[in-house]
């Protein structure tokens, strides 16, 4: 758990005393954190300092309720988000407050991968039903991701490196073969400001799949990364700011099966690559009663595979390739000091192509776009209590309208330090590209369907020092879109259902020691339960032993799970249980020059703890990781 801090401009609905204590995702726009519905948490700056080297999968692995499947496996394992009994489809993922998606995809979910944490300044994690202001995707959480901006000087710099081991449990090599390094250049003159940054990642020494047993000995699996972002902003006004983007992210890897993990295709031929693109343009204009927000982007995925066939002895190739627009327009105007409301309209348009062994798909003919307006209202009062409702109608080219609502009271007790609140919410996922247009697709395919209901509370007491919560969690997913005996994909009749609790505690036992902990509970039908643990515990523990010496010791447990083995040999599907596993984790920064040099060393699975996330993949034992970062 980690305090929400966002810094932003002064608002009329945030009190003065709470400025520096203020959400946005819930309403778009900065919002005092008392007076917001829901518990939010926030992953700072300062956070992610103690985090040095983690990836933001790893990161986000540690957020109450988020399970991140793959973040503790070799470095090009695909990566699964499980939150509230719910699938990678159903995470939202926004980058600066605009979603990203890959439309080739089965799903249509982002990779996590091609994002480097050093470019990351904080992220916000909301839980729970969210389509009213965000859309599909937004069923059992929205994750935005703010990426680093311009310093207040007119130019100013930062270098960093690290190196560490790469191990799994049953290696011990000492020798560096984890490398990430990068550079910034930033700057603000007068109404100019710029940010642009480079990032390198690699690693190598373990192969991805586990090793049946100690005899064999697979290959090496190799991952590399390359990062460039540049962001320009203007202030033409006080009122009038234009800002726009630009990234390039590539990621390549080797890895081991096409279609199973049994080992047969542990092999340098089979070679992956993405490449991914975005730019967009930012405008804000603020008047009077309220702020007009306008999110463009435009963003295109390439992915590549080089397979062999063991059977055959070939190599094959498969190519993947779309293109997103987005653009989301939404206006803040406030009726009254205790009123506002949020305008918006958006539009999003995915196309795709692709050429594989098993047949093509052409873009002429696989493209859909979605027109959806939305209106929120937010309420909020002196006396304590606070509203948020809305609705959005999803006008999609393929499958017709949609329409998803969402109404969130909570009241804020003035007397003692209690906030409960409680929310009704719902949501939807379309089909994917994939889904309605493969040779699998199926084009009468309508959305998912998902309905949550959450209530809980939120207490601080002794001046804020502690800060407990508890959110207890009931959701329903309908229509469900499957995979149908004739090779299809289909719409499920039926309804799955999860529900769960979160709990979160924060103690400052002191201005040099705090503590942080969070437990969760998921319980889900028969027909969700995969890969989703039951019980998971995160538990953190920040020591500031002298003025320029931070240390941090965290620990995470998760609970057994089930996964399923596909057999290539046989074609053949075995249920499996994990076991549960504990991971015990340190880290020590030292600022070596005030304001300019940082170092900091991290030992990551101190216990060497032996554990599988998926099953048949292998995952990193005890590596030690050392870095540096260098400010100008």
């Amino acid at each position: 758990m980690t305090n929400c801090v966002f810094a932003q401009q002064k608002d009329s609905n945030a009190s003065e005393t709470q400025l520096d204590e203020v959400v946005i995702s819930d309403s778009k726009f900065a919002l005092a954190k008392e007076k917001s519905g829901k518990v939010i948490t926030k992953i700072t700056s300062a956070d992610l300092k103690m985090k040095q080297g983690q990836s933001v999968a790893t990161i986000l692995n540690s957020v109450a309720g988020v399970e991140i499947n793959g973040g503790q496996s070799a470095a090009g394992k695909n990566l699964g988000y499980y939150i509230r009994g719910g699938k990678s489809n159903q995470v939202l993922i926004l980058i600066d407050g605009i979603p990203v998606t890959d439309a080739s995809g089965i799903s249509l979910e982002y990779d996590l991968r091609l994002l480097p944490a050093e470019q990351v300044e904080s992220i916000e994690i909301m839980k729970g039903a969210s389509s009213t202001l965000y859309g599909t995707g937004a069923a059992t959480a929205v994750i935005n991701i703010t990426l680093k901006r311009s310093g207040k000087k007119a130019i100013q710099g930062n270098g960093y490196m690290n190196v560490g081991t790469y191990n799994t449990a049953s290696t011990s090599k000492t020798i560096p073969q984890d490398y990430n390094q990068g550079f910034s250049v930033n700057g603000n003159a007068k109404k100019l400001n710029y940010f642009a940054s480079l990032n390198s990642t690699a690693t190598t020494g373990i192969s991805q799949i586990a090793e049946p047993n100690e005899s064999l000995s697979y290959e090496a699996d190799r991952f590399s990364r390359i990062n460039y972002l540049g962001k320009i902003g203007y202030k033409v006004s006080d009122k009038l700011t234009l800002d726009f983007f630009g990234n390039y992210d590539k990621v390549e890897n080797d890895y081991d099966g096409g279609f199973d993990n049994t080992g047969a295709n542990d092999i340098s031929q089979n070679h992956s690559k993405s490449e991914q693109s975005r730019f967009g343009f930012l405008p804000k204009f603020k008047y009077n009663k309220g702020e007009l927000v306008l999110n463009s982007s435009y963003n295109q995925i390439g992915r590549s595979y080089d397979e062999f066939d063991s059977y055959s002895g070939t190599v094959g190739y498969s190519k993947y390739d779309s293109r997103n627009v987005n653009v989301d327009a939404f206006n803040k105007y406030e009726i009254t000091k205790s009123l506002f409301v949020v305008t918006g309209a958006q539009y999003q348009f995915f196309d795709m192509n692709s050429i594989t062994p098993y047949g093509n798909i052409a873009k002429e003919s696989t493209k859909f776009n979605m027109i959806d307006p939305y209106l929120t209202g937010v309420f909020t009062s002196d006396f304590g209590l606070n509203v948020n409702a809305g609705a959005r109608l999803n006008i999609h080219s393929e499958y017709g309208n949609q329409l998803v609502y969402n109404v969130n009271p909570s009241y804020d007790f003035k007397a003692f330090p209690l906030k409960v609140l409680a929310s009704y919410s719902t949501a939807f996922v379309t089909p994917s590209l994939y889904q309605l247009f493969s040779p699998y697709g199926n084009t009468a395919l309508t959305p998912e369907k998902n309905t949550t209901v959450e209530a809980g509370f939120e207490t601080r007491l002794l001046d804020k020092k502690i800060i407990f919560s508890v959110v207890g969690f009931y959701r329903e997913q309908t229509n469900f879109i499957g995979f149908s005996s004739a090779y299809k994909y289909i719409n499920i009749d039926g309804t799955n259902k999860a529900k769960g609790v979160e709990t979160q505690i924060s103690f400052a036992l002191s201005e040099k020691l705090k503590w942080n902990s969070n437990y969760t509970f998921t319980q889900v039908d028969k027909a969700l339960d995969r890969l989703i643990p039951k019980h998971k515990v995160n538990s953190s523990l920040d020591y500031q032993i002298a003025t320029r010496t931070t240390f941090n010791v965290n620990y995470q447990y998760v609970d057994g799970r089930n996964d399923a083995f596909f057999d290539g040999n046989t074609y053949g599907t075995q249920n499996v249980v994990l076991g549960s596993y504990q991971l015990v984790n340190a880290s020590l920064n030292y600022e070596l020059i005030k304001g300019i040099l940082n170092i900091f060393g991290t030992a990551t699975n101190i216990l060497n703890e032996e554990f599988v996330e998926n099953v048949g993949y292998n995952t990193l034992g005890r590596n030690f990781k050392l870095g540096m970062n260098l400010k100008l």
